[in-house]
């Protein structure tokens, strides 16, 4: 058994098909993009301050049998979890959030977005602060359909949260 407690605090761990997957904290780029992102859909989503009925975690740990995945950001309708648990979640959110980087695109992409399917995330969002693009997918089938890619300065007004435009450039903004 793999014990992801016993990494640095330095490192993320994550389980997939069965196999350890580490790598360090985000870098700045990353981690600011993800705070921007998580200050923006809290404030109207989950602190109420709009339309609300959402609970969004930064980097929750989430248990899926044998599968231990952290995404960036995730969120989940109220109504599907209405109390946080004391540990990890098994809850499978509604939506999830990955921020890309060089070291980890593939692993978010070929690895944890089939997982996410397997587990019914009903919306994915892929943020690649180099790039400064954001995909937004939904599930349909079991399948993943890209809906848009939304660059640079563009308005952003996607599923599940299309009921505020979020200004990428203050995402970008470094």
């Amino acid at each position: 058994m793999v014990d992801l407690d016993a990494l640095p605090e330095h490192m993320v761990g994550e389980i997939i098909g069965g196999e350890l997957h580490a790598q360090p904290r985000p870098s700045p780029r990353h981690a600011r993009a993800e705070s921007r992102l998580l200050s923006r859909l809290d404030r109207s989503f989950d602190d109420d301050d709009g339309p609300g009925g959402w609970i969004i975690l930064a980097e929750p740990e989430l248990h899926f049998g044998e599968d231990i995945l952290v995404a960036d950001l995730a969120g989940w309708r109220r109504e599907r979890l209405p109390l946080l648990p004391e540990s990890a979640i098994t809850v499978a959110p509604d939506w999830i959030c990955e921020i890309l980087s060089p070291s980890t695109a593939r692993k978010d992409r070929g690895m944890k977005l089939p997982i996410y399917a397997a587990q019914g995330v009903a919306n994915a969002w892929l943020v690649d602060p180099v790039a400064q693009t954001v995909e937004v997918f939904r599930l349909e089938n079991g399948h993943w359909l890209l809906l848009m890619t939304y660059g640079g300065d563009m308005p952003m007004a996607a599923e599940p949260f299309a009921a505020v435009t979020i200004d990428l450039e203050r995402i970008w903004a470094w």
